[in-house]
């Protein structure tokens, strides 16, 4: 029997092959990406790496990085939690994106440049993982949106290391005791729970903490 890894393995880069690295990283710029680097070398090397909102992977594209075809990249998920809201903020963004659909066929999602076996619209009662839209960078590099409201049983924030949570912990157990005083009658767990899941999404400790005070305000309505 194989022993269980014990050591954390997270997935954080994605290489991407694109053939103009100005380009590409104009592009996902204009989606909203972040630029976390830029680095070029005197013999020729290069590496862009942009992360998408919330995303706790990145990618990866530059000069001499990798062999690959420009374009060849497929499939490569982008996961939402509203679709059609994600689909429309791509698209005012500039993006050539798809409708929203779903598989009348399985694996229909993933027909490179084809309709064959979508169905238009989400998918019935918006059913968990079986809604998606697709778009493409400059190159071709392929991205499928794909709706998640609520996950497998397993996955989510259990990727999270215990140091990492305890950070969390104590971050946003400073950040309510300067809310509470003045914040209408609740739970603690309520303010916690949307704090770390914004944190966890990449928002800020000021923006994280707006969004545990409007979680408080809505529930009181």
């Amino acid at each position: 029997m194989a022993t269980p890894m014990r050591s954390d393995l997270k997935l954080e880069v994605v290489v991407i092959p694109v053939s103009g690295v100005d380009r590409a990283k104009r592009f996902y710029e204009s989606l909203g990406w972040r630029l976390d680097a830029d680095f070029a070398f005197d013999n020729g090397f290069r590496v862009v790496q942009l992360t998408p909102p919330g995303s706790g992977c990145s990618v990866q594209f530059g000069t001499n990085v990798t062999s690959a075809a420009p374009g060849s990249a497929q499939g490569l998920y982008l996961i939402v939690s509203e679709i059609e809201a994600a689909r429309d903020e791509l698209a005012a963004r500039g993006a050539e994106i798809s409708e929203v659909f779903h598989p009348g066929a399985p694996g229909a999602q993933f027909q490179r440049g084809g309709t064959g076996g979508r169905v238009s619209g989400p998918a019935p009662d918006h059913a968990r993982y079986r809604s998606f839209a697709t778009f493409s960078d400059p190159d071709g590099n392929g991205w499928l949106l794909q709706e998640i409201k609520t996950r497998l049983p397993g996955r989510g924030l259990s990727n999270l290391d215990v140091a990492t949570l305890t950070e969390l912990l104590r971050e946003a157990e400073k950040r309510h005791g300067e809310y509470e005083p003045t914040a209408p009658k609740h739970h603690w767990s309520d303010w916690y729970a949307a704090y770390i899941v914004a944190r966890e999404h990449g928002r800020t400790l000021d923006e994280a903490a707006k969004d545990g005070a409007l979680h408080i305000e809505s529930a009181r309505r």
